[in-house]
């Protein structure tokens, strides 16, 4: 049950919508969210390690449980050999019997409690790896579905930049036909309008691609008859600044990041691992209780059965088992010491990556701003470059350069975007926050 509800919070946490079936019904960000909870592959891998240790615990649970077993026998003995006195003093030619025990394990050198409480721990531990898997499959869905918007944006641009190339060919090739162009400035309008059919092509290829491994990030499975008519994926590429300071981006990564509190519960069962092989030096003490009932030695009549009770207690002890203890302790202590190092490491890890996100960020906002301010002045330049055109005053070829340079800019400001989109996602993975709020 506390699985489960863990469960439940953890994608709550995260989104509140729900997807339908398919994801080519409605394709937003949120959605294929949504949809990579229930279908990641990775997701569900983490999923089933949890419930597998549900099952550990169960397992060794039933170790302090009471234990009940209902055991039977039965032979037939051969008459010759009773007659030639092989089994003496007995006419019973059948021998069978049954018996009911209930056994309780009273004492157990601590190891069984240890061991729950190690894969209480274990189960914990899967948790947090399941956060941590959830943490980066939001990672890569976002990143998938920007790479698939980013493709479908510059679609766009490069149909803007075919149909201005179109209609400066229509009016070179009016003016052509009226004489008052060269053929050179004709067959330049030709050339410029082909050069940019490859560009949008590859943009249409891209998009294909950014779609088909979006899909398979999610863990969607398109039929062949699928057809992608550019209406599945939709947004924006447009973002809000993250507020951030480094030292609460750290704070929050320390405290929030998953892969930390998986190490930390994974410490404390490898601690509960040493008591547990230390409990391999002492001894284990249970008492039973049992009914039986069987046949007679001396008679085959079945009215000659006995029964009774028999009560007792078992103990062991392991005097001497070859030193086999004290070489798991020395594995449980080195596996511990080996869990704290990893930790260690994985701070210094941790460390680094929020401070790269924070330089990616930095990197992506100054680069937005640079290329929406070199847009604004491409775009300028193409409209004097038009009016001077049409007054006869600038050259075809300073046009088209012009329409290039507003193309590029185009193309840069979706990148930038995209980048910044693109650390904003690593850096609230970073700090261990994939929600939507991750202004620090």
């Amino acid at each position: 049950m506390k699985t489960k509800i863990f469960l439940i919070t953890a994608l709550s946490a995260f989104f509140s919508a729900q997807l339908s079936a398919s994801p080519g019904n409605a394709s937003s960000l949120e959605e294929l969210l949504n949809y990579a909870m229930e279908n990641n592959i990775a997701i569900l891998q983490a999923k089933e390690a949890i419930e597998e240790q549900e099952g550990v615990i169960i397992e060794i649970t039933s170790n302090v449980l009471p234990n009940a077993n209902l055991t039977g026998r039965y032979s037939k003995t051969d008459e010759e050999l009773i007659a030639g006195e092989i089994i003496p003093d007995s006419g019973a030619t059948e021998d069978w019997g049954v018996s009911l025990e209930v056994s309780q394990l009273v004492y157990s050198g601590g190891g069984i409690r240890a061991a729950i409480k190690a894969q209480k721990y274990a189960r914990e531990s899967a948790l947090q790896n399941m956060r941590a898997t959830i943490e980066q499959a939001v990672f890569a869905v976002r990143s998938s579905f920007y790479d698939a918007l980013l493709a479908k944006e510059q679609i766009e641009v490069q149909k803007q930049n075919v149909k201005f190339l179109e209609e400066q060919y229509q009016i070179v090739k009016d003016r052509y036909e009226a004489e008052t162009v060269s053929k050179f400035d004709l067959l330049q309008s030709e050339v410029e309008l082909a050069n940019a059919q490859p560009a949008l092509i590859r943009a249409r290829n891209n998009y294909r691609t950014a779609i088909d491994v979006l899909f398979q990030v999610i863990g969607y499975q398109s039929s062949s008859e699928y057809a992608y008519d550019g209406s599945e994926i939709h947004g924006e590429l447009f973002f809000e600044a993250i507020h951030y300071s480094l030292d609460r981006a750290l704070s929050s990564a320390m405290e929030q990041r998953p892969e930390l509190l998986q190490l930390d519960a994974l410490i404390k069962a490898r601690e509960a691992g040493v008591d547990v092989a230390k409990s391999g030096s002492l001894p284990t003490i249970s008492v039973f209780g049992a009914w039986d009932f069987e046949q007679s030695p001396i008679s085959d009549r079945f009215t000659d059965a006995l029964d009774g009770w028999r009560v007792g207690i078992r103990s062991s002890w392991a005097l001497f088992d070859g030193r086999r203890t004290k070489g798991q302790i020395i594995q449980a202590r080195s596996q511990l010491r080996q869990t704290e190092l990893t930790r260690r490491d994985l701070e210094l890890q941790i460390e680094v990556q929020v401070r790269r996100a924070i330089s990616g960020l930095q990197e992506a906002d100054e680069l937005a701003a640079a290329a929406e301010k070199v847009v604004e002045q491409a775009e300028e330049a193409l409209r004097l470059a038009e009016v001077r055109y049409e007054a006869g005053t600038a050259t075809q070829l300073e046009l088209l350069q012009s329409q290039v340079s507003v193309t590029d800019a185009r193309t840069n400001l979706l990148s930038a975007n995209y980048s910044y989109l693109v650390a904003a996602a690593a850096f609230q993975q970073a700090i261990g926050n994939s929600s939507a709020d991750a202004n620090l």
